[in-house]
C-alpha cells in the first residue's frame, strides 16, 4: 500500500475557512474538523506531532486521504462541521456530538407559549428560529426579548380551566416584574400574543416596528422627564442594534434543497453539490467530468445532476441551479435565484467548484507542464482568431534618441516562453532621422529576408509594438517578401492595450486578466527591454567614439580599435603605454597619454 504523502495533500489546501475530513485506507470517514485557516490547521497535525495527545497521534497515523470544503467565514465553517458530524458521526468525533448540536430559540406550542433556547428540534408544532452560529449572540437576543417583553418562564400547564380554578399562584418572577402573572389571570392571552408577534418579528429580523415603537416611547419618556425609564428604553434599543442576521450557510427557511453549480474549461468540468436539509448543509462534494466532445455546461450539468442525486439518495423537490438546463419535471422545481439566501448558497457552491477546478488544473499542469503550454496556446489561438497554434511568436520594437542612434530589436517566444538565444537586434542602415515607420519596415524586411534565404521556418504570429502606422510599415515589408498571407501579424498600442489587425479599423480588446494579453504584454515588454539595453550600449559606444575622434591623430578606425580592445574609455585612460602600443602606433600612443593627462574627459 502506498504511504500517505501529507506534503502533497497540503499543497492543495488553501488558506481559507472551511471544514476538513480525514479518511482511512478503507475509505471510512474518521474525523471532521473546522478551521479559520484550513492549511494552517491541517498542517499542525503533521508538523507538531509532539504536541498531540495519544489518541490524536493514532488518528494521524491512520490518515490516508484528506478532503475539505471551503466556506465564507469561520462561523459558517463551524455550522458546516456541526451538520456533517451529525450526519456522518465519525469515530473520532464522538465527544463532539453532544457538545456541538445547534442552538435554537423556540416559541413553544402551548397556552401562553414560553420562549427559550434549546438544542433539541422536536416536531410538536412549536416554532423554531435559528439555528444560531454563536451561542453568545443567541443569549443576547434572548436577553433582549426578556427585557422588552415580560414572559412566563415556568412550565405550568396554563390551560383556561386550570387558571379559572385558581390552581396556581404568582411567583417571584411576577413580583420583580419579569412576568405579568397569566397563571392567575392577570394577563390575557390576547395581550400575551401581541408580545409574541413582536418577538417573532425580532427573531425573523423584522425589528423596524419594534424599534420605532421603542423610540416613540423613549421620546415620550424624555418629554415627560422620566429619565430613568428613558435610560431603560435606551438600553433596550442598544440591545436590538446588536442583533445580527443568521449565517448564509444555515437558514431554517430553506428545507430539503439540492444546490448544483459548475465550472469548466476546454477539457474538464467540475460540478459542486450541496445538500440542504432543514436549513443545514449535510452533504457536499465536487466531482470532475472529462469532456469528450466539447460538451456545453448545460449538457454536463444535466448529466451530473441525476447521477449525483442517485449517489446520495436525494429526494429533494427543489434544485437550485445557475442556469436553465433543459430538464422539465412535474415533481421537481428548478430554481435559478438572482437574489437572497438561495443565491448565497449558489454562490458558495460555485466558489467551491471554481476552487477545485483551479487546484486540480494546477496539479495537472505541475505534473505535465506541456498541458499548461497547450492550454495557453489554444486560448491564444482562439482569442487572436488564428488557424494554427502560435508556437513561434516574434515581436519587434524600435528605439532612438532624438532621432539619433536608431536600433530595432526582435524577441522570440517558443511555446509561450522566451527563447533568448534567438533574440536579435539591428543597427538601422537606411533610415535618416526619427522615422519609426521606416525603421520598422527595414527591420522586418531584413529579419524575414534572412529567414527565407537560410530556409528557416517562419513564426506563426508577429507582434508589432505600436499602432496602425507601425503595423502598416511591417505589413509592407511582409507583402514585398510575399509572406503576408503566411503569418498572423498584429500591433499592440500602449495606451489602452488594444490590438490592431491589418485592414481592420476597429481594435480588439482582450480581458485585462486574460493569459493571451499577458503573453503579448510580456513579449512587448521583453522587446522593449532588449531594445533599450542594446540602444544604450550603442549610444554610449558612439558617444565615446566621437570623443576619442577629437584627439589629434585618432580617427574613426583607431577609436573603434581602442573601444574593441579596452571596452571603455576608463580602461583606455588607465592603460599603460605598452598596452596602448599593441593597438596604436607610437605617435598615437603619445597623443592619447597626453590627452588624458590634461583632460577631464570621463
Amino acid at each position: 500500500m502506498t504511504k500517505f504523502d501529507y506534503r502533497k495533500a497540503l499543497e492543495e489546501i488553501p488558506h481559507r475557512p472551511g471544514v476538513y475530513q480525514y479518511w482511512d485506507a478503507s475509505g471510512e470517514l474518521m474525523y471532521i474538523g473546522k478551521a479559520k485557516d484550513l492549511k494552517n490547521r491541517v498542517s499542525s497535525y503533521f508538523v507538531k506531532t509532539n504536541l498531540l495527545n495519544g489518541k490524536t497521534r493514532v488518528l494521524v497515523r491512520k490518515i490516508n486521504r484528506i478532503t475539505f470544503t471551503i466556506v465564507d467565514t469561520e462561523i459558517d465553517a463551524w455550522l458546516l462541521e456541526n451538520s456533517l458530524i451529525k450526519k456522518h458521526q465519525p469515530r473520532y468525533n464522538v465527544m463532539l456530538k453532544d457538545d456541538k448540536t445547534y442552538p435554537w430559540i423556540v416559541i413553544k406550542n402551548e397556552p401562553f407559549p414560553r420562549v427559550f433556547p434549546t438544542r433539541k428540534y422536536i416536531k410538536d408544532g412549536s416554532k423554531y428560529f435559528g439555528p444560531y452560529a454563536s451561542v453568545g449572540m443567541m443569549h443576547a437576543i434572548m436577553e433582549t426579548i426578556r427585557e422588552l417583553f415580560p414572559l412566563r418562564t415556568c412550565n405550568l400547564a396554563l390551560t383556561e380551566e386550570n387558571i379559572s380554578r385558581g390552581k396556581f399562584k404568582v411567583c417571584l418572577e411576577y413580583q420583580i416584574g419579569n412576568c405579568k402573572g397569566p397563571c392567575e389571570g392577570y394577563q390575557t392571552e390576547d395581550d400575551y400574543e401581541q408580545n409574541l408577534n413582536d418577538i417573532r418579528d425580532i427573531l425573523n429580523g423584522k425589528i423596524g416596528v419594534v424599534i420605532r415603537r421603542l423610540k416613540d416611547q423613549l421620546d415620550g419618556a424624555v418629554v415627560g422627564l422620566n429619565f430613568e425609564y428613558a435610560h431603560h428604553l435606551k438600553s433596550k434599543l442598544d440591545l436590538l442594534d446588536r442583533y445580527q442576521s443568521k449565517s448564509t450557510v444555515v437558514n431554517s427557511s430553506i428545507t430539503n434543497v439540492d444546490v448544483f453549480s459548475i465550472a469548466s474549461d476546454q477539457g474538464h468540468a467540475f460540478v459542486n453539490y450541496l445538500k440542504v436539509m432543514n436549513g443545514v448543509i449535510i452533504q457536499t462534494q465536487t466531482v470532475e467530468l472529462k469532456k469528450r466532445l466539447d460538451e456545453a455546461d448545460g449538457e454536463l450539468l444535466s448529466l451530473a445532476i441525476p447521477e449525483i442525486r442517485s449517489r446520495f439518495n436525494s429526494t429533494s423537490k427543489e434544485i437550485i441551479v445557475p442556469f436553465a438546463i433543459g430538464i422539465k419535471s412535474e415533481d421537481i422545481k428548478f430554481t435559478i435565484p438572482k437574489l437572497g439566501e438561495k443565491k448565497n448558497l449558489l454562490d458558495l457552491s460555485l466558489k467551491n467548484a471554481l476552487y477545485f477546478k483551479k487546484e486540480r488544473l494546477d496539479q495537472y499542469e505541475k505534473l505535465n507542464p506541456e498541458l499548461k503550454t497547450e492550454r495557453i496556446l489554444t486560448q491564444m489561438q482562439k482569442d487572436l482568431r488564428m488557424n494554427v497554434l502560435p508556437r513561434h511568436i516574434e515581436c519587434f520594437d524600435n528605439s532612438n534618441f532624438q532621432g539619433k542612434y536608431p536600433v530595432s530589436a526582435i524577441v522570440v517566444f517558443k511555446d509561450a516562453k522566451p527563447s533568448k538565444k534567438d533574440y536579435r537586434h539591428f543597427n538601422v542602415k537606411t533610415v535618416e532621422g526619427p522615422n519609426d515607420f521606416a525603421t520598422m519596415e527595414e527591420a522586418v524586411h531584413r529579419r524575414y529576408r534572412r529567414l527565407l534565404d537560410e530556409g528557416q521556418t517562419l513564426p506563426q504570429l508577429i507582434v508589432i509594438d505600436g499602432g496602425k502606422g507601425q503595423l502598416s510599415a511591417a505589413l509592407k515589408s511582409l507583402k514585398l517578401l510575399g509572406i503576408d498571407k503566411q503569418v498572423t501579424v498584429i500591433g499592440i498600442a500602449k495606451r489602452l492595450e488594444e490590438l490592431y489587425y491589418p485592414g481592420d479599423q476597429y481594435p480588439l480588446y482582450l480581458d485585462k486578466k486574460s493569459e493571451t494579453l499577458k503573453i503579448i504584454q510580456h513579449l512587448r515588454d521583453e522587446a522593449h527591454r532588449f531594445g533599450i539595453t542594446f540602444h544604450r550600449k550603442q549610444r554610449s559606444l558612439k558617444t565615446f567614439r566621437t570623443e576619442l575622434e577629437n584627439i589629434p591623430g585618432i580617427g574613426k578606425t583607431s577609436a573603434e580599435k581602442l573601444l574593441k580592445a579596452f571596452k571603455s574609455v576608463k580602461k583606455i585612460r588607465e592603460a599603460t603605454a605598452d598596452q596602448l602600443r599593441e593597438v596604436l602606433n607610437e605617435r598615437q600612443t603619445r597623443e592619447i597619454i597626453s590627452y588624458f593627462a590634461g583632460s577631464a574627459f570621463q
